[in-house]
């Protein structure tokens, strides 16, 4: 039998804006020393560490050491599909600065929804397949045999995907663009080759992504995608 589920906790452990922006900061999955997050959530090292302690106790964030150090990322890809479903319904915070007005449009512009694309590269990108005929959507986002056979034919490990013990396809509700993206099993694998093709790179604020020439020949010649 289906029962309610306790959300508090989770209210309580995402209530403090410190907490706050350290998962925004962790929702690209890469594993950050303490360090990093104290500073971006403008806490002293101590009071990042109780911080920390939280997320971890409630599940929403892991920790590994490594020699002294020890590094923190998200739960999994379902944490991360949550926190940016929450997100599409969420206010934004406020930009003050000209590099923060900056680092808030990359965002919005493409980045890692943990291993998937997200923002309006990934929103256009499952437009324009769902359009093809590659992805059954836009709700549920099946992979039509048309898809399998065109993401094989851009390298993407379909088949590997296909085994996964997660869900092959998702829709992820996009929190920028407040439309779905293509997640799951096949969304990784998607990102997973942009990222080896060199399609798109890593910025190097370590969040948000750059589309490069090459990936930007690639999505307007194949799916009449701008930039983004």
């Amino acid at each position: 039998m289906g029962r309610d589920r306790d959300l508090t906790s989770l209210g309580r452990a995402l209530g403090a804006p410190a907490r706050s922006v350290m998962v925004n900061l962790l929702l690209d999955g890469a594993r950050r020393p303490a360090g990093e997050l104290a500073a971006a959530a403008g806490v002293r090292p101590s009071t990042a560490s109780e911080h920390l302690a939280v997320l971890v106790e409630t599940g929403l964030v892991t920790a590994e050491a490594h020699g002294r150090h020890r590094y923190y990322a998200l739960a999994g890809p379902e944490v991360a599909s949550a926190l940016e479903a929450l997100g599409a319904i969420a206010s934004p915070l406020p930009v003050a600065g000209l590099r923060r007005s900056r680092q808030a449009e990359h965002l919005a512009a493409a980045r890692l929804c943990y291993d998937h694309l997200a923002g309006r590269l990934g929103v256009a990108l499952t437009d324009a397949w769902v359009q093809a005929g590659w992805l059954v959507g836009p709700d549920q986002l099946a992979l039509a045999p048309s898809g399998a056979d065109g993401l094989r034919g851009l390298g993407v490990d379909v088949d590997g995907a296909a085994r996964a013990r997660r869900p092959t396809t998702r829709a992820c509700l996009d929190w920028t663009e407040r439309r779905p993206h293509l997640a799951g099993a096949l969304g990784a694998a998607v990102g997973a080759r942009f990222l080896a093709a060199g399609w798109v790179v890593r910025h190097r604020s370590g969040r948000g992504l750059d589309v490069t020439a090459h990936g930007s020949r690639l999505l307007e010649q194949r799916w009449g995608i701008g930039r983004t």
